[in-house]
Formats: structure tokens, C-alpha cells, sequence
């Protein structure tokens, strides 16, 4: 196993280090919350166990569905090898349900259900807020070709095909989630984590939120909801390698 090196970046939920390993990087899953682009700032027990759990088991999920992703290995509970990638510092959001800034935004009901998927490119400038952008501002500014948005848009597609579904089965909607990618050998990567971080997760009965949002809007009991996803993920995939 490669081992771990200089330390590299820390971000909002993770630090990244080098490895022995050029082609490999070493991933920390951290406990700090943060919301509003870094202005509201916390701790969620164990957040960076809970997210590394349900990020490792979603992308071995989708990587049996012939989406490539960076994992490689997970080490311990906070700690997972994953692929270099050249990030695309544009991600996209998929939206299945209204919520957040596109309730906001078109002025309609939290969870309004969509009569189809939307997507919406984002730069990803923490000090200016991750604008929403469109494919002309991303190919014009050179952070994306528009071959490269073309596929990341596919991959996001494929990607809800398979997570729509697998959510529904455990009793919770899927409302919407953000997605990175990265660049490998010519190949558009899903890389980052998909977590109660990075989605709205809503229980299908109760439309209880069991994601960031309950830290975002000072509902409490951030801990218990994030451990809710973990137990039904795992009690669905817990044997999948």
C-alpha cells in the first residue's frame, strides 16, 4: 500500500495528501462543518467516518454500474487511497426535486417534483460564492472543454440512473446533489465524495432531512441523521467489494 506523504491541501471536509505513489493521493475525512461558503462554521461527531462510509460504498455502487470513479482503497475509517485527477474546478448540480437556491431562484415550493432532471454548472470559487455558470463561461474561461462538459453531463445522467433508484429502495428521496470531475489519461473521472455533504436526502415518508441541511438551517440532530443514511446504505450494500 503506498504510503502516506507531504501534506497537499485541506479543504471544507477533507485534507489531501501525496503518496510514494505519483498516480496516487491519500484522502482525510474531516469532522468540520461548513456552510454558506465557509461563513457558518461547526463540528458534526463523526461527520468524516459517516461521510467516507457512504462515499466508499455509493461509488463502489456505481463502479459496478461501469462508472469509473477515483476510489482505490479505503484504509481505516476516515482515511481511503483514491486516483490523482485533474480536477474540473466546474461541478454540476443534479436536481430531481426543487429545493435549495432553484426554490429560491424560480420561486416554487421546497420539494416540488421536477418533470425531469435538471443540471447546472457551477464554478468552483469558494470567494466567489461557486457562481452558477453556464457551458460558455466554462469553455470561454478554459476551466472545461465543451467535450469535457458534454461527458461530465452524461456521466451525471448515467450517474442519477443508478442513484435515483438505489435511494428509493432504502426510503429515501434523492432531492438533489452535487458531483466533481477530474481528468485521467483522457478519460472524465467522478471524483470527491458523495455524502450527506454534498446531497439532499429526504426520508420518503416523513420528508425528514437527513443531510447537511439540518446543520445549514439549525435543526439539530445533524449526527443521527447522517448515521440514519449510513445504516440503511450499508444494509443494502454492505457486502458489495
Amino acid at each position: 500500500m503506498p504510503k502516506r506523504g507531504e501534506f497537499l491541501y485541506e479543504g471544507k471536509a477533507k485534507k489531501i495528501y501525496a503518496t510514494d505513489d505519483p498516480g496516487v493521493l491519500w484522502m482525510y475525512y474531516k469532522d468540520d462543518a461548513t456552510a454558506f461558503d465557509g461563513a457558518k462554521k461547526g463540528v458534526i461527531p463523526h461527520k468524516g467516518i459517516m461521510n467516507n462510509r457512504v462515499t466508499n460504498l455509493l461509488f463502489r455502487l456505481l463502479e459496478k454500474n461501469g462508472i469509473e470513479t477515483h476510489l482505490l482503497e479505503e484504509i481505516d475509517e476516515r482515511n481511503v487511497l483514491v486516483k490523482k485527477l485533474d480536477m474540473i474546478p466546474v461541478e454540476i448540480v443534479v436536481r430531481n426535486r426543487v429545493a435549495g437556491s432553484l426554490a429560491k431562484r424560480l420561486g416554487l415550493e421546497e420539494g416540488t417534483e421536477l418533470k425531469g432532471t435538471i443540471l447546472e454548472f457551477y464554478y468552483k470559487n469558494d470567494e466567489l460564492g461557486d457562481p452558477m455558470i453556464n457551458e460558455y463561461h466554462a469553455e470561454v474561461m478554459g476551466w472545461a472543454t465543451r467535450e469535457e462538459l458534454k461527458a461530465m453531463q452524461e456521466k451525471a445522467l448515467e450517474i442519477n440512473e443508478v442513484l435515483l433508484p438505489f435511494f428509493d429502495s432504502i426510503g429515501i428521496i434523492l432531492v438533489d446533489y452535487k458531483l466533481e470531475f477530474g481528468r485521467l489519461d483522457g478519460r472524465i473521472v467522478l471524483g470527491d465524495e458523495i455524502s450527506p455533504d454534498t446531497c439532499r436526502l429526504w426520508d420518503k415518508v416523513s420528508l425528514e432531512k437527513l443531510d447537511k441541511d439540518r446543520f445549514r438551517r439549525d435543526l439539530g440532530k445533524e449526527e443521527e441523521a447522517y448515521m440514519e443514511v449510513v445504516r440503511r446504505i450499508e444494509g443494502k450494500l454492505a457486502g458489495l467489494r
